[in-house]
C-alpha cells in the first residue's frame, strides 16, 4: 500500500485527478499512509476543482457527518447534476431526514435525469 502511495504521489503532481482521488481515500481510511481526515479532505477537493465527480461525492459525505448539511447538498447538487447516483441517493437520504429541502432534492434529481438522457 506504500507503494501505491508513492506512485499515486508521482501520477497527482503529473496531473492525474484519479491519483488526487486514490490519495483522499488512503488518507481517509489510513491504506499505505497514516489516517489524516484533513489531507483527504485536501485531495479530493484538488480532485473535485478538476471535475472528479466521487471525491465531490465524498466532500458531500464528509461535510455530512461534521453536520455541514448545506455544504453537503451542494457537493452532491454538482456531482448529481452531472450524473452520480450515489450523490443522488445522498441528497434523497438527506431529503428523508429533514436535513435537504425539497427543492434541493428536485433539483438534483432533474439535474441527474438531464445527465443521464444525454
Amino acid at each position: 500500500a506504500r507503494k501505491a502511495v508513492e506512485l499515486w504521489t508521482e501520477a497527482a503532481e503529473l496531473g492525474s485527478i484519479d491519483a488526487l482521488y486514490n490519495l483522499g481515500n488512503a488518507y481517509c481510511d489510513g491504506n499505505g499512509v497514516e489516517q489524516d481526515i484533513v489531507m483527504a479532505v485536501e485531495f479530493y477537493t484538488k480532485a473535485a476543482v478538476q471535475g472528479h465527480v466521487e471525491s465531490r461525492n465524498h466532500l458531500g459525505c464528509h461535510e455530512v457527518q461534521r453536520g455541514n448539511y448545506d455544504r453537503a447538498c451542494r457537493h452532491f447538487l454538482i456531482s448529481a447534476k452531472v450524473g452520480d447516483n450515489d450523490s443522488l441517493e445522498n441528497i434523497k437520504k438527506m431529503f428523508m431526514k429533514g436535513v435537504a429541502t425539497k427543492d434541493q432534492y428536485m433539483e438534483a434529481l432533474k439535474g441527474y435525469q438531464d445527465a443521464v438522457e444525454e
